[in-house]
């Protein structure tokens, strides 16, 4: 067994929700680099925008002009907001992702595709509402660069009083359609391949050597098989975390790009740019043509990919390890 052993008794709603919002910021802490160069090319090539004037060619050319025309700190540039961010955000989508599956379940243990996927887009959704200020203060820092005259925001705190004072209340929320349709198709589309992934993972031991070929002798009816159970402990390891986690940052970002990039201008935009988040999505097909869409696509899978390997790895030993604190005590949850 590669890692903590999973626990015996499944983890608690509140285990979790502390799991995922303190594993998201671990992996927001590994990857916030990524996820700056990609909003600086998604916002490239705007006009009447916020944009820089450097051009930038590729994920890691974007961070090299970055570093030398703003400094290695400009790479970290609304930190703050995107780890407020994950504390709300995650903590919601992920951390109450298996309550809401049960809810549509009733209970069941097999829950199907539509199931699923109905949960996902509930968590996403209610993660937007709680953390959208977070999100917008967030891409307004990586947006703006530091080496063109004064800065749009002085700090995050700032950022917020800045855009309610010019913007009203309602520029907290700017964006919060664009960003609740992206973060329902990345909730589905990461959280249901990560399920289903690692699901099939288990079943078929691919992690373990394992066949998943029953026990000679079968167990009694209603009696779970020793061998079955001890299969998918073991399966259930680091490894089979990675994999999962890999294809669901893949397929995230392969579905969702497109209301990425649309999120991040309309957000990003100053008052009056666009009048909604569809008249941006229709500017930039006229102006940028299709392939806008797909701006900054290798940062963000790259982003997407190592975010949920480092989130989910992280999640899983987490849940594991506050299981083991609360089962000794030592855990207030």
């Amino acid at each position: 067994m590669v890692g903590l052993q999973p626990s015996e008794v499944p983890p608690t709603a509140a285990v979790k929700l502390v799991g995922a919002g303190a594993a998201a910021c671990v992996a927001d802490l590994v990857t916030f680099p990524l996820d700056t160069a990609k909003v600086r090319l998604q916002i490239q090539g705007e006009a009447g925008g916020s944009a820089p004037a450097a051009r930038y060619k590729g994920v890691f050319g974007t961070m090299a002009t970055m570093v030398k025309t703003e400094g290695p700190g400009s790479l970290y540039s609304g930190l703050v907001a995107g780890l407020q961010r994950q504390l709300g955000f995650a903590s919601v989508r992920i951390g109450l992702y298996d309550s809401v599956k049960q809810f549509y379940t009733r209970g069941s243990e097999h829950a199907g595709l539509g199931s699923r996927l109905l949960a996902g887009c509930t968590t996403g959704a209610m993660a937007v509402a709680v953390a959208q200020p977070t999100d917008v203060v967030k891409v307004r820092f990586q947006a703006q660069a530091r080496a063109r005259g004064p800065r749009r925001y002085q700090g995050t705190v700032d950022a917020y009083k800045t855009i309610a004072r010019e913007e009203g209340v309602r520029g907290l929320w700017k964006g919060t359609a664009p960003n609740a349709a992206r973060n329902a198709v990345v909730n589905c589309a990461e959280l249901v391949t990560y399920d289903l992934v690692k699901e099939a993972l288990l079943a078929s031991h691919l992690m373990t050597g394992e066949s998943g070929s029953p026990p000679s002798v079968p167990p009694k009816r209603g009696t779970p098989s020793p061998r079955g159970l001890t299969g998918l402990r073991a399966a259930d390891n680091l490894p089979c975390h990675f994999v999962a986690a890999f294809g669901a940052g893949f397929c995230a970002t392969l579905v969702a790009s497109p209301v990425d990039v649309v999120k991040t201008r309309y957000m990003n935009s100053v008052p009056g740019q666009y009048g909604s988040a569809g008249c941006c999505a229709l500017v930039m097909l006229r102006r940028e043509g299709p392939a806008a869409f797909y701006k900054g696509f290798t940062p963000s899978f790259l982003r997407l990919g190592s975010w949920n390997v480092v989130m989910f790895v992280t999640y899983e030993q987490l849940k594991r390890a506050l299981m083991a604190a609360r089962r000794s005590g030592e855990a207030p949850f």
